[in-house]
């Protein structure tokens, strides 16, 4: 029998754990999280739900516990019924429209429409299902530059949790040289079961994909495929600050930067360490909560 433990909280202290915990050394990854608001009407009651396989002890708790820092939060355990969980997950998604983009699961089929570009992601898999409106921003600002022109030869996709945003960027840029990369190794055989499901082709060529394990720009791959003239990084304001050096070392001069995951609270940060890095705003999204930033080096032509 699977077990979860749950919480209340508000909305920015669930934001705060779920960031904390993608920084947390030593978290036992058999432990998934979730949050959401709790009741329309009150939008600033969320829960979080810790997901076990087993019946969860001190140990599982304390876990929980930690990520929201200073305070203690009153948790209860709940023990699930035998489901199939991955399948339950798909119903009621329905699928998203995103610029060009028709994301779907396995219960749904492929756009009807002639100009659209589908893509089968099961919602039950790591981030970057399209489901999230950081990945649906993303696909919808891809579909803005192709729109206005921008034609990058080398892509690199930072943190590509399921690949959906390289996916993207291949069907809209089919002749580039398209590296991802994610510092969680169970993104690997995700990606890989993705790209086989929507019939992206995998290889060192351009256009096939490439896949590695990295932290942040530090991978072999990832250097000898540098400069890029595109790179996408839908992660957490920290980590994008903190990789802000590192991204525009290795950008093509003229360059596009394609930044979400950080919160509208969290944009002034974000901009500011890659203004010192030399890029500025382009155009951004704004998708509830959540900014997603077009940049471009600021002496572009």
């Amino acid at each position: 029998m699977s077990w979860k433990l749950s919480t209340t909280a508000t909305k920015a202290e669930v934001e705060a754990a779920l960031e904390r915990r993608e920084t947390m050394i030593g978290w036992d990854e058999n432990i998934v999280l979730t949050g959401f608001e709790v009741d329309p009407d009150e939008p600033n009651v969320w829960r979080l739900d810790a997901y076990l396989a087993g019946k969860p002890g001190t140990v599982e708790r304390n876990a929980v516990r930690a990520l929201f820092a200073d305070k203690t939060p009153n948790i209860v355990a709940e023990e699930l019924p035998e489901t199939d969980w991955v399948t339950e997950s798909q119903k009621g998604i329905e699928p998203i429209r995103a610029g060009r983009f028709h994301i779907h699961t396995p219960d749904h089929g492929p756009a009807n429409d002639n100009g659209a570009i589908s893509f089968c992601i099961p919602a039950a898999q790591a981030f970057g299902t399209g489901q999230h409106e950081t990945t649906a921003g993303c696909l919808a600002m891809l579909d803005a530059m192709k729109r206005v022109g921008v034609t990058p030869r080398h892509i690199a996709d930072i943190g590509t949790g399921t690949g959906l945003l390289a996916f993207a960027a291949m069907k809209l840029w089919p002749y580039a040289l398209t590296t991802a990369s994610d510092i969680d190794p169970v993104c690997l055989p995700t990606v890989l079961e993705n790209a086989d499901r929507n019939v992206i082709p995998l290889g060192d060529d351009r256009g096939e994909l490439a896949m590695v394990i990295a932290h942040g720009m530090d991978d072999d791959l990832l250097t000898e495929r540098a400069p890029y003239d595109l790179l996408i990084a839908n992660i957490l304001a920290g980590p994008l600050i903190a990789l802000a050096p590192e991204f525009a070392a290795s950008m093509a001069q003229r360059g596009n930067i394609l930044l979400a995951g950080l919160l509208t609270s969290q944009e002034r940060g974000v901009r500011l360490a890659y203004l010192k890095a030399g890029y500025r705003l382009q155009r951004r999204i704004v998708n509830g909560d959540w900014s997603i930033l077009w940049l471009r080096h600021r002496f572009h032509g």
